[in-house]
């Protein structure tokens, strides 16, 4: 495979799922070691991504206030505005991190009166832009990869929340593998978050759709809502029809 090829099949990858590991891709594109390290460097010193220790991340990732930085946007938007009809008066939301969170809180209605807790100081800053949301950050050891809250303390304060809704972005679904991501402690807090909400909505630009990674968050049964751009009538979401899980 040629150079540019890998380049492009990385940033694929890094849009798709916000970040990278160098194991995976090393596997994935069956090259050692040292092509990946050289090719994340020229990617990174480009400014098409950012290189951290095992891997890299998507620049709109640890960009959210950049809107210049945020990939697929204007699905992003369009998934915002779906998920704002889930959302009503005195409803106790909990939300995770990630670009199209962030899309969803910018837009929400300006006289909305609910709670909303968060593992995100990004969404917790633009949700106390509201005079009538009441904001609460859950606080723990802070990821510089997922840019979120977690260990332990989080997940204990977690079991103690028993929110209407949760608000998922997404790295990965597949109608059989389910929800997945690739990070262990990222994956527990995801488990805990489902545990400590009576429903739950993923939000999901179409492209990460029939992907999978190699953790598993939940199944397919386990999930209320799924939120994408696309019309919920679209062929292309025929395999996630299932009696439990609505599409919008």
């Amino acid at each position: 495979m040629l150079k540019t090829e890998r380049h492009d099949f990385v940033m694929r990858q890094i849009n798709l799922h916000n970040r990278v590991l160098s194991s995976d891709l090393v596997q994935l594109l069956n090259v050692s070691e040292d092509t990946i390290r050289r090719d994340l460097q020229e990617l990174a010193d480009k400014g098409q991504l950012s290189k951290v220790h095992g891997g890299a991340l998507s620049k709109s990732y640890q960009s959210s206030f950049n809107d210049t930085e945020v990939y697929a946007k204007e699905a992003k938007i369009i998934i915002a505005k779906k998920t704002i009809q889930l959302i009503k008066d005195g409803m106790v939301i909990l939300t995770g991190g990630g670009t199209s969170i962030i899309e969803l809180v910018k837009r929400l209605p300006e006289n909305l009166n609910a709670t909303f807790f968060t593992i995100s100081p990004f969404v917790a800053i633009e949700l106390a832009k509201y005079t009538r949301i009441e904001v609460i950050l859950i606080g723990g050891l802070f990821s510089k990869n997922s840019q979120v809250t977690y260990g332990g303390h989080v997940i204990n304060q977690l079991s103690e929340i028993n929110a209407d809704l949760c608000l998922l972005g997404t790295s990965a679904i597949h109608p059989q593998d389910g929800l997945t991501d690739t990070d262990w402690e990222i994956n527990q807090l995801k488990k805990a978050m489902f545990s400590a909400s009576k429903k739950t909505g993923i939000l999901c630009i179409s492209e990460k759709l029939d992907t999978s990674l190699r953790l598993k968050v939940a199944a397919l049964e386990n999930i209320d809502f799924l939120i994408t751009e696309l019309d919920p009538a679209a062929e292309t979401l025929n395999s996630y029809r299932i009696k439990t899980l609505q599409i919008i």
